[in-house]
């Protein structure tokens, strides 16, 4: 009889504890932990960016994300559009995120009061409807946080040459500027941003002149050719009224197209700029020497498994680079105009 009742209490402490676990868990659950990016914030921030994807190589948030994730940022990607490699491939697949679905994801994180952002981050749009749903998510972002930095890529196209819809180039001079915090055309979008030619460096300053009246603070155009010279021009209007310290870098010709590097150079603007809030002209050093040492770094390395450069775009070397994206050697300086 002893036996039989110490065999069964085990048991019945078994089943009891079971179904204890079992009730405990039920309820947990329906608990959602809180989110530490939001309850534990980093000093960089938490950015939303809303980009392109693809599976494989390294262009749109595949560029972006990582880079902004070493400088100490929490980084929530949405992707505009997920195909299988870039569009210089012979053939490449995948879908295309519509407002109406990118709205629907706003949606979904504004019901679990996940919609908490420093920053927004957009490169590469293609099509009007969804630059219009952009519109809409900076004003829910600042109608959460009225202090979002907005930092925009106007993707527009390059060397005479536009590869969105023509009518998109209104909505961004008379919709986008105006409510970004940081702008970053090369010198093709920054002529059709401001409607005039940029063929010296006066030009160039002028047009970012022309920009700060439109609305950001910021402007970097990335990318400027003045006889044969390629130059990034900086400038940084730190009150409305008042003229903005400009600056310029000169950047060395490398003999190669390389893909990625546009949606990489901004994330680095963005990550730089928000830790030297008032010295646009340090984190444009920081980043054009992080990405110098990046595409050199993707040149030696084609060379190495005897590929000529030269022959057709290169992906770029992200992953083996994270040491000069942590932890740049500034070897580009800025020259105060």
């Amino acid at each position: 009889m002893l036996q039989t009742l110490f065999k069964d209490r085990p048991l019945l402490g078994f089943f009891r504890e079971t179904h204890i676990f079992r009730s405990r868990s039920s309820r947990n659950l329906k608990m959602v932990p809180p989110i530490l990016s939001l309850a534990l914030p980093s000093e960089t921030g938490r950015v939303l960016s809303i980009q392109s994807h693809t599976v494989q190589g390294y262009v749109g948030n595949k560029s972006a994300v990582f880079p902004l994730q070493l400088l100490g940022y929490d980084v929530d990607p949405i992707n505009s559009v997920q195909f299988s490699n870039h569009t210089g491939y012979p053939t490449f697949k995948g879908q295309v995120l519509n407002g109406n679905q990118l709205w629907e994801l706003i949606e979904g994180l504004e019901a679990n009061d996940l919609l908490y952002y420093t920053h927004l981050l957009t490169g590469y749009i293609g099509s009007v409807s969804f630059l219009n749903t952009i519109l809409e998510v900076v004003s829910k972002l600042r109608s959460i946080n009225p202090n979002l930095t907005y930092v925009c890529d106007p993707v527009m196209g390059d060397e005479g040459k536009l590869y969105v819809p023509a009518d998109m180039v209104s909505v961004y001079r008379e919709k986008v500027v105006p409510v970004a915090s940081m702008l970053t055309p090369n010198q093709f979008e920054a002529e059709k941003l401001t409607g005039a030619r940029i063929v010296s460096e006066g030009d160039g300053q002028e047009a970012c002149n022309i920009l700060h009246a439109a609305g950001p603070s910021k402007v970097v155009i990335t990318s400027i050719n003045i006889d044969g010279n390629l130059l990034l021009i900086g400038s940084h209007q730190k009150d409305k009224g008042h003229s903005p310290e400009q600056f310029k870098i000169v950047i060395p010709k490398i003999p190669a197209y390389f893909t990625g590097t546009g949606d990489l150079m901004t994330a680095l603007l963005l990550g730089w700029s928000n830790k030297y809030p008032d010295n646009l002209d340090k984190a444009a050093e920081l980043a054009v020497s992080s990405l110098q040492a990046l595409l050199q770094r993707t040149l030696n390395d084609y060379r190495s498994a005897g590929h000529d450069p030269q022959s057709s775009s290169l992906e770029i070397r992200l992953i083996q680079s994270q040491d000069d994206i942590r932890n740049p050697e500034v070897k580009f300086k800025a020259e105060r105009y």
